[in-house]
């Protein structure tokens, strides 16, 4: 029988758009205290007063996961004004048109890592002592189909995300005599604002079979409403046809 996860404190970062702001939509429909970050404080605002709309008050945090201390101060900021963290979301993630060999740069590879990898492990370590020490957590990360299956997304995008779902079962492995679980969500095509990074959008006909945000976002309130003793190492969501 699932959990609630009224009053749980639940940190989505990466909630100014797509799939992180479904998420973070969804755990405050379910009663969850959640603070919602990202880099773009305008779109983190907008979402707070739509959410206001219906009631539901949230916490909002303007940060950027690829800096260490940022999220040393988002996870702080968190537990100051809600509590000690009980799930944690991570969805930052992007691309990039220059994405072929023949194009990719030290520069841009480095930028795509450390968005989509390095603050996953940023994000991490601000949370992680602090769930250690209380014997509970719970630690979700987005990946990517992409991250399983050889595809045209590019080797930067590719490595980071392969990247992302070593580092969820690393976690899991390590820390699951602490009452820590992880799990990687490696969704297919989603029809969010990373499509636009492509050199080619997909056409129409295809986005009209692809996930949408709230697709994935109800897998991960799925699983976060796991009950401590059941564990989903690594999902799967793909749209079906495609």
């Amino acid at each position: 029988m699932p959990v609630t996860l009224q009053n749980q404190v639940v940190l989505v970062i990466g909630a100014s758009s797509g799939i992180g702001r479904e998420t973070a939509i969804l755990f405050a429909r379910e009663g969850a205290r959640v603070m919602a970050a990202a880099r773009r404080q305008d779109r983190l605002l907008g979402l707070q007063k739509a959410l206001a709309s219906e009631g539901l008050p949230i916490e909002i945090e303007a940060c950027d996961a690829s800096h260490a201390a940022e999220m040393e101060r988002l996870a702080a900021r968190t537990r100051e004004r809600l509590g000690p963290i009980d799930v944690m979301v991570y969805v930052t993630g992007t691309n990039t048109p220059d994405r072929a060999l023949k194009r990719l740069t030290p520069e841009i590879w480095d930028r795509l890592v450390s968005v989509n990898l390095n603050g996953a492990y940023y994000a991490t370590a601000a949370v992680l002592p602090a769930m250690r020490e209380r014997k509970s957590g719970h630690l979700i990360f987005i990946s990517s189909i992409s991250g399983l299956v050889p595809d045209v997304s590019g080797a930067a995008y590719q490595a980071a995300k392969r990247g992302l779902i070593g580092l969820s079962h690393a976690i899991r492995v390590e820390e699951k005599e602490n009452g820590i679980r992880t799990c990687a969500i490696c969704p297919g095509l989603v029809d969010t604002e990373i499509l636009d990074l492509r050199p080619v959008k997909p056409p129409p006909e295809m986005l009209a079979q692809a996930l949408q945000p709230g697709d994935v976002a109800e897998a991960v309130l799925a699983v976060a409403k796991l009950p401590p003793r059941v564990t989903v190492p690594e999902m799967q969501v793909l749209p079906t046809v495609l």
